[in-house]
């Protein structure tokens, strides 16, 4: 039996930007329940067919989420830790799982942990908590210590994860939010830098509490395997597919994405039968419309991402086709403050919620598209084909990105007597000598079709 992420659409959330959270937390307020904002969404994730809300970072934060201060309770510009937990309640009885962040590789400068270390120095029970910390020199921002920072940014105090009392307070901090929200899985955030020691030890006492608790690790570079194995991480994010998949589209180039889907996830591929997360684009990259020359790439671009293998994920917005770019000193464009009444009143694409939702409906229609396999048919500049294929059931995917209607003709790997469009209804295709030919496949769109 496949584990429940093979059969999830995700909705990622960025929280402090939807709701309008203040940029940065003077921990002098009282709760404010913004998150609640989000109720107003759920009608509108089950409506896109949703069923599983990536919703992160969330608990108190300096600044951007990244930045913990508390592990143990919500951020007070959202709410408190029964805010979340009533939200989760809600999320649950429409059917819709919900992963959070884990943020384990550091910590911001108002961890309570760190200022104990400031306020204590060589005295502080948590000294060893952090990575390097030093007392032979000055930090940059004036400390009598020295420490690691993530990436060299000094506001994020790099964690020793070593350390045993720093890893049972984690560990208590994921046992409280699975017994007090009901999560069903994390995210973890920098996963490609923290000590691969570390992740085993987080599955087994995940696993040990809820046998199917989802752990997914945020990497950029590298083989996903190296975390994605038996003994730690079911899952990573999906960055090679992610570029392929909006440059494919933007340079005339379905060469790209192909040689990506096939190295993956063809015969033989690295990573068959990994649910990877895959993404268009999400709270740390550009909105996916503002790296395409044209808003019609959208839809075959959704086309893809929806019958490829892995675990599709939308961003909160780009179903309307929002754009959004980063620049050199702010993401703030990539997380806005967002209402459903202020997107539906002017939408930049108004008819793509539509098509994701009839995607998704497919999707959970046709388990070849959830765990099948895939085996590339046919690529050119701006066709694409390919099958994907289970025991029980074999669909051809056919994708045209270019702006008239195209011709495909390709090579069926198994016995089959027609084609029946499941994508687009009512169209049928003879298969002679194990040819399929479709004399047109929709301009900016494409057909799935169904062997039989």
């Amino acid at each position: 039996m496949s584990h429940w992420s093979f059969d999830s659409i995700f909705y990622h959330i960025y929280p402090l930007g939807l709701t309008g959270a203040p940029a940065h937390n003077d921990f002098s307020q009282p709760p404010n329940p913004r998150l609640e904002q989000l109720y107003a969404w759920i009608p509108h994730m089950k409506q896109l067919g949703v069923n599983a809300l990536y919703l992160g970072p969330l608990f108190e934060s300096t600044a951007h989420g990244y930045d913990t201060a508390d592990y143990y309770h919500l951020d007070r510009r959202l709410g408190s830790d029964e805010t979340l937990a009533s939200l989760s309640t809600t999320l649950h009885a429409n059917g819709i799982r919900l992963v959070l962040d884990g943020v384990f590789n550091h910590v911001g400068r108002d961890f309570w942990a760190f200022r104990d270390v400031q306020q204590r120095g060589w005295d502080s029970p948590y000294r060893d908590w952090f990575h390097n910390l030093r007392f032979d020199g000055r930090s940059s921002y004036g400390d009598p210590f020295t420490y690691e920072g993530w990436a060299g940014h000094y506001d994020l105090v790099k964690l020793n994860l070593w350390n045993p009392a720093l890893r049972e307070h984690l560990f208590g901090a994921v046992a409280y939010w699975m017994d007090a929200f009901g999560i069903d899985g994390l995210r973890l955030d920098a996963a490609d830098v923290i000590e691969p020691d570390f992740l085993k030890a987080l599955a087994a006492f995940c696993k040990s509490r809820r046998p199917d608790f989802w752990l997914m690790g945020e990497i950029v570079h590298g083989d996903y395997r190296r975390l994605a194995n038996d003994s730690m991480l079911d899952s990573t994010t999906n960055y090679e597919a992610y570029k392929s998949l909006y440059s494919s589209l933007a340079e005339a180039n379905y060469f790209e994405v192909a040689y990506a889907l096939n190295r993956q996830f063809g015969p033989g591929g690295m990573y068959c039968g990994l649910p990877l997360y895959n993404f268009v684009d999400n709270h740390d990259v550009n909105r996916v419309a503002s790296n395409l020359p044209s808003p019609a790439h959208l839809y075959p671009l959704y086309l893809l991402l929806f019958t490829m293998p892995g675990v599709p994920s939308v961003y909160y917005g780009s179903e309307w086709g929002l754009e959004g770019r980063r620049t050199a000193h702010s993401d703030s464009a990539l997380r806005p403050h967002l209402t459903l009444d202020d997107i539906a009143a002017c939408p930049p694409q108004p008819n793509l919620p539509a098509d994701i939702s009839r995607l998704a409906a497919l999707r959970q229609s046709l388990p070849a598209l959830r765990t099948g396999s895939y085996q590339p048919l046919h690529v050119a500049h701006q066709q694409l084909a390919f099958a994907r294929i289970t025991e029980q059931e074999s669909l051809v995917v056919m994708l045209n990105a270019a702006e008239s209607p195209a011709r495909l003709e390709v090579s069926i790997p198994l016995a089959a007597s027609q084609a029946v469009d499941v994508l687009n209804p009512g169209a049928r295709y003879p298969i002679r000598q194990g040819r399929l030919c479709v004399d047109e496949v929709p301009a900016g769109w494409g057909r799935v079709l169904r062997l039989a």
